[in-house]
């Protein structure tokens, strides 16, 4: 063996993921959008913000968000992670540790009893955080959390709870990294697109054409492995805790995860808790 790279799920080289926050009333229209082109995503919550039941928003105001009932509607579906954003959606590095350790818990049980299931996901309230944030989240069993960072390029994570994205969506090189990942070919490490942003702002500035557009054209392709955040880190997590052989003629799979890896050009699919002979 002398060059092993992880591919996804098919052998796919290249994936997309999306993330956007804050729970309001356009995500019920951005995650129409999405599930037209065959794209999944995450979306980050306050548990502690949900509109009261029957609120009627004034006319012309953008940034509504939604009830407890209409987001257990708008969520539904295993193509939407849900993943917390702060209960109040504070500055957490500005907080006593005991109050920001507060925040992510009772952020964390409010959704996880709310729609079931476990949440381990987040994005940073307003993108700010500190080394001591990330410990505590690291404490609190949070296993990425999104930053409003752009690195303009498809690389995997290294950092998981400092996880910076692809671009935002009204970054002017948008449609051009667009291209560049539809058509680029995967030489070496596989590449990731991820897309971040908040789903009012395409009402605010009156452009749900650019949504629209870059997704019909990024989504829907055959090379590409569609996926919420909570996967992609599942799915590394897991090829990361392949086994080798001495001599890297065998890999075992003790996840519960099927993986794929590229072994010196060629493909070979390691099933979840087997042993596969190179």
């Amino acid at each position: 063996m002398q060059n092993m790279r992880l591919r996804f799920p098919g052998g796919k080289a290249k994936a997309f993921t999306m993330s956007y926050d804050d729970g309001v009333q356009q995500d019920v229209r951005l995650i129409e959008i999405m599930r037209k082109n065959g794209v999944k995503g995450t979306f980050n919550i306050g548990a502690g913000l949900f509109a009261e039941e029957g609120t009627v928003y004034p006319e012309g105001q953008v940034h509504r968000r939604m009830t407890l009932s209409e987001c257990l509607k708008a969520y539904e579906g295993d193509d939407i992670e849900v993943a917390i954003h702060g209960y109040t959606h504070p500055f957490l590095e500005s907080l006593p540790t005991p109050v920001a350790v507060t925040e992510i818990i009772n952020d964390r049980k409010g959704l996880e009893d709310a729609f079931h299931t476990i949440i381990r996901g987040m994005a940073y309230p307003f993108g700010t955080y500190s080394d001591d944030v990330v410990d505590i989240l690291r404490l609190c069993g949070i296993a990425y959390s999104r930053t409003v960072e752009a690195h303009l390029n498809f690389s995997m994570p290294k950092d998981w709870l400092r996880l910076g994205a692809t671009c935002h969506h009204n970054h002017p090189m948008l449609m051009e990294l667009s291209e560049k990942f539809v058509n680029g070919k995967v030489e070496r490490d596989p590449w990731l697109f991820y897309l971040w942003g908040h789903a009012y702002e395409f009402e605010g500035a009156n452009n749900w054409h650019v949504i629209e557009e870059f997704l019909s054209h990024i989504g829907n392709r055959e090379d590409v492995w569609y996926a919420t955040n909570i996967e992609i880190y599942d799915y590394v997590k897991a090829s990361e805790q392949l086994v080798s052989s001495a001599d890297g003629s065998m890999l075992y799979n003790p996840s519960s995860i099927d993986v794929w890896m590229e072994i010196d050009k060629k493909l070979v699919h390691i099933p979840a808790g087997q042993t596969v002979r190179l």
